[in-house]
């Protein structure tokens, strides 16, 4: 391809034609792009360029703010797209330098061979090569220059925006929902920013943590379906005023920057597969929910998954599907049944490796259902519903009432603040447009009245709901209320379907192990044990900030070991 085309008059004799250029002008940062600096001098160099070859200026493609290492450009497709038309609108696509079209030697040379095949040919006035195989060659390895050259660039820039995250400042994007970007100072020319709490969408965040392990009302844990539909049912939104789905609901639930650990660098972000955790940059930020409510979410979320437990053993009647294990070998109790000689029905538990295995792979237990339930609600009601215990466990709780209630005033007070502020920007802007200040043709004054009653709307809704939430944890417990909540507790435990006593004995026993015959262990985290008994008797979870590490709730063993009921007949083997 030369600087003209060829083309025969009605006598045949030759006629030259200018040849038609596309100009290609791309930025790689939005900054870039404000600054208004590079785009127009690539546009003033290039166009002297065609002029001086008599070229005519076709069409012009500009990439304001985006990178060459793929074809995900707009502008870009849409100058392919253009020159690939038959016969093409152009024959020459000009850019400033190589790496402006491609930072990539391989898709470089995928496109400028696809150009060329309908007649097009890319020139840069930077590297003005031939097309003899010299060219060609010297070409190739100016454009894997300039994709190693974009790679170190990427490596060092990745490097320094990590250090960024560890010094607790935010890179970019857009802030999790329950926190937004403030300005934290100048370092140079640069403004550092920060996040900060949202007190409007971080109630939102604070009571999907509530309903995942206290349910609405407490009436028990919600999985993240159910979450969603509440949201969506009660018109509480998402940040975008949208509607909730599982995969929000999942994200909030997961997300470590709630406990104050912001995750920098965890996926590729060509690939969005996830880095190993050595290469995450973790950036402090103000916590949203405590560490003990989130592992107690994780938790949670784990059990009810149906790639660690089926979901007939999370929502089935049977007490202690799933929680119940062989103390000989460690693996889980299966419900067997068998019938009598007269027809009658046994449901049994039964080590899962015994029956696999025979009883080489473990001697194996195998206790009657109904004995082994009975066994783990006497230990509840016995052990840990005895007023006196009951007591003593949520002393940390009650210490912490004080301090959580004035958090949440302080809370309550700064939505009081938002939604006042609100009011009073829609007050000042109905009386500019009243007096004529403001056209009311304004596309932009819809959208902003909008916004502003938004917030005003839902930063009251969340102050509401916040003091509703400071008024539910009700006079101090004496006393006569455990014993009042200890006997209310047995009652449920005993009558129903069953729903209830599996939901309280699950959160509170993590793990069921079989002994023996006559003896079982019962083990599970004293923090969860102080956070069920909160959420039962009515007392706000937030107030509890309590940690377990190990899985016992007293030091002696008498509080863990519960003997098994006898009765009349042995059991059977």
């Amino acid at each position: 391809m030369t600087s003209a085309a060829m083309r025969r008059d009605e006598d045949g004799a030759p006629v030259i034609a200018a040849a038609r250029a596309a100009l290609y002008l791309r930025v790689s940062t939005g900054r870039q792009a404000e600054s208004d600096l590079s785009i127009p001098d690539q546009r003033r160099q290039i166009e002297g360029y065609c002029l001086s070859r008599g070229w005519e200026v076709a069409a012009e493609f500009v990439e304001p703010g985006n990178t060459a290492t793929d074809d995900r450009r707009p502008a870009f497709q849409a100058m392919i797209d253009a020159a690939m038309t038959k016969p093409p609108s152009f024959t020459v696509i000009v850019v400033h330098s190589f790496s402006r079209f491609f930072r990539d030697q391989f898709q470089f040379e995928f496109y400028v061979r696809k150009l060329a095949k309908n007649g097009v040919k890319l020139v840069s006035i930077t590297q003005d090569l031939g097309d003899d195989p010299m060219s060609v060659l010297m070409r190739q390895i100016m454009t894997l220059f300039d994709e190693y050259q974009s790679k170190e660039n990427g490596k060092h820039t990745l490097r320094a925006m990590k250090e960024n995250a560890r010094q607790g400042f935010w890179n970019g994007a857009r802030a999790p929902i329950g926190y937004r970007v403030i300005a934290a100072g100048e370092r140079g020319a640069k403004i550092k920013k920060k996040l900060e709490i949202d007190p409007i969408q971080a109630e939102t965040v604070r009571r999907i943590y509530r309903m995942a392990l206290n349910g609405v009302d407490n009436k028990g844990p919600m999985g993240l379906k159910s979450i969603a539909t509440w949201l969506n049912e009660n018109n509480v939104r998402t940040r975008d005023g949208g509607r909730w789905g599982v995969g929000a609901v999942h994200q909030v639930l997961t997300r470590t920057t709630y406990i104050g650990q912001h995750r920098f660098n965890t996926r590729d972000h060509k690939t969005r597969t996830p880095k190993p955790e050595s290469e995450h940059a973790v950036m402090g930020v103000t916590a949203i929910v405590s560490e003990a409510e989130f592992e107690a979410v994780q938790r949670s979320l784990k059990a009810r998954s149906p790639k660690m437990m089926a979901p007939m053993a999370v929502g089935g009647p049977t007490l202690l599907t799933g929680i119940c294990f062989c103390a000989c070998c460690g693996g889980a109790m299966t419900l067997r049944t068998g019938t009598s000689s007269v027809g009658r029905e046994y449901r049994y538990y039964t080590c899962s490796t015994k029956a696999r295995q025979g009883a080489t792979g473990c001697p194996g237990i195998t206790v009657p259902m109904d004995r082994l339930t009975e066994a783990v609600v006497d230990h509840l009601e016995a052990r840990l519903l005895d007023p006196a215990r009951l007591e003593a466990l949520m002393d940390q709780i009650l210490e912490r009432r004080d301090e959580w209630v004035n958090q949440r005033r302080e809370h309550v007070a700064d939505l009081a603040r938002r939604a006042t502020e609100a009011e009073a920007k829609l007050k000042r802007l109905y009386e500019a447009i009243e007096n004529g200040v403001i056209d009311v043709s304004d596309p932009s004054l819809k959208d902003r009245i909008a916004e502003l009653t938004a917030t005003r709307d839902q930063a009251k809704g969340e102050s509401e709901r916040a003091l509703a939430h400071i008024l539910k944890i009700g006079p101090t417990i004496t006393p006569e209320t455990l014993r009042a909540f200890a006997a209310a507790l047995r009652m449920k435990l005993r009558n129903g379907d069953g729903t209830f006593a599996r939901d309280q004995v699950r959160a509170v026993a993590q793990r069921v192990e079989v002994m023996s015959k006559r003896e079982v262990r019962i083990r599970g985290l004293r923090s969860e044990l102080l956070r069920t008994l909160t959420a039962a008797s009515g007392v706000e979870a937030a107030v509890l900030g309590v940690r377990g590490f190990e899985p016992k709730w007293r030091t002696r063993q008498d509080s863990n070991l519960w003997p098994l009921p006898s009765e009349g007949s042995a059991l059977s083997s």
